[in-house]
């Protein structure tokens, strides 16, 4: 069995407090596409100018580009299912073991695979609201809207509904509540994420404990000493994790 397995596995074990920060690659790999790729949802939305998609002032002045991005966004975040990976931080949340997750995905699949307490930085799509009077709108609302309108508008008051994403120009949500989630974890879990995006990228090194930091590609990790990154896992996140389960699951039983 692979080494890194084991270890992570034991400070699994060995921790009473961990916190997870979540990135781009827990959602590839629940099968959503990235933004930017060749591959990915602005080219597969025939988006020429996708700097403007999440410009907040863009958006108060034409929110028909938004909205192009946005209806293929919800096709494939709505079909998407939770990863094992998802499903086994549920796990340990339930043994006790996680107190929370700091996501910077926008597609809310750790609350769709049972999570309970998870900061969406970045937000999400789960809820929506009138930018007048506030009124809410659920995911599935603005799914069935988003088929027969251009731009879903208020049923109550007739002007435009925002889904709840931090676009540029407004600041991130719940960087209080996640700075102090990482500074009372004995262990952090990095999934899926390169450590470019501040201020996501500096929540890790809040910690009291070990980084763990399990990333397939480059990872930033300028914010981490020495001293509190334990290791770096270049590998598939599910690969990874099915097999720290396993050993995970079986030292439980010692």
């Amino acid at each position: 069995m692979n080494d890194l397995v084991k270890r992570t596995a034991q400070l699994i074990i060995e921790s009473n407090s961990i916190a997870v920060l979540s990135g781009a690659g827990m959602s590839t790999n629940a099968g959503i596409p990235d933004f930017r790729g060749p591959n990915g949802i602005y080219k597969k939305a025939e988006i020429d100018n996708p700097e403007k998609i999440f410009d907040i002032d863009y958006f108060y002045k034409d929110p028909s580009l938004f909205y192009k991005f946005h209806k293929k966004f919800l096709n494939y975040i709505t079909q998407a299912e939770p990863t094992f990976t998802h499903k086994f931080l549920v796990q340990l949340e339930i043994d006790g073991k996680l107190k929370g997750i700091v996501t910077q995905n926008i597609d809310s699949l750790h609350q769709k695979a049972g999570s309970k307490k998870v900061y969406e930085i970045h937000g999400g799509c789960w809820k929506n609201h009138c930018i007048k009077c506030q009124k809410e709108y659920s995911q599935q609302e603005i799914y069935q809207k988003i088929e027969i309108e251009e731009i879903p508008k208020c049923d109550k008051c007739g002007e435009v509904i925002k889904p709840d994403l931090v676009f540029f120009g407004e600041p991130v949500k719940y960087l209080t509540e996640s700075e102090n989630l990482m500074k009372h974890s004995d262990l952090v879990l990095v999934l899926g994420s390169s450590l470019a995006v501040v201020p996501a990228a500096m929540l890790p090194s809040l910690t009291k404990g070990k980084v763990i930091v399990v990333n397939k590609g480059e990872v930033s990790n300028w914010y981490l000493t020495e001293e509190k990154l334990a290791f770096i896992v270049n590998e598939e996140l599910d690969t990874f994790f099915k097999e720290v389960a396993d050993e995970y699951n079986k030292l439980k039983k010692k």
